[in-house]
């Protein structure tokens, strides 16, 4: 059987992605994902939209993609109603591993949170420490973080690894770390809907 559903979606959610899609059988889905790096320079996410969407529109029955807003501003909106292209709910993808009442409950908890998901958590430094320029400005993470008190791991999997990683990560920040455990659930089936249109 062909692919007739093209995802584009954030590479930070390719594995739960992938995984979903083994789980739930969706061989009629084919997966093309954009660099996680993007979400440093949100402004060119909907134009990265944009041109997987136009590279592939005349290929599949149906095109569904899975970002939030994720700092655009409505901006990757505007692109998707251009081609009546549907997204992921949500502004974020935290709001997608926790489910969006779930996020609003944790996020009430304490406003001053940092978050990171089991990718985040895996590529740290890379997209954090380095990406934020911490590495060479050490200086400004009092200043990228002075309005943060705690880091909130929404974790995926369960890993005691990841675990004490993401806890690392809080101190390095000198955050009070907090887990939770989302699991695919709330991701998983908010694609599903999205996938059946």
């Amino acid at each position: 059987m062909g692919k007739s559903v093209l995802l584009i979606a954030c590479g930070a959610l390719a594995r739960e992605i992938t995984e979903l899609q083994r789980l739930g059988g969706w061989e009629h889905v084919a997966l093309d994902c954009l660099p996680a790096l993007l979400h440093n320079r949100p402004d060119r996410i909907p134009d990265a939209v944009r041109k997987k969407i136009e590279a592939a529109r005349d290929r599949y029955a149906r095109i569904f993609v899975a970002y939030g807003d994720c700092g655009t501003g409505g901006r990757l909106d505007a692109v998707l109603d251009e081609y009546g292209v549907e997204r992921l709910p949500g502004p974020h993808c935290y709001a997608f591993y926790s489910g969006e009442q779930a996020f609003g409950e944790i996020s009430a908890a304490e406003l001053g949170t940092f978050y990171l998901t089991d990718f985040l958590v895996r590529h740290f430094d890379a997209l954090v420490f380095r990406g934020l320029g911490l590495d060479r400005h050490p200086e400004l993470a009092s200043v990228y973080f002075k309005n943060y008190r705690r880091l909130t791991y929404l974790a995926q999997t369960e890993s005691a690894e990841l675990q004490g990683t993401a806890r690392a990560c809080a101190d390095r920040l000198g955050l009070e770390y907090h887990y939770h455990f989302t699991g695919l659930g709330p991701l998983g089936a908010a694609l599903g809907s999205g996938l059946q249109g």
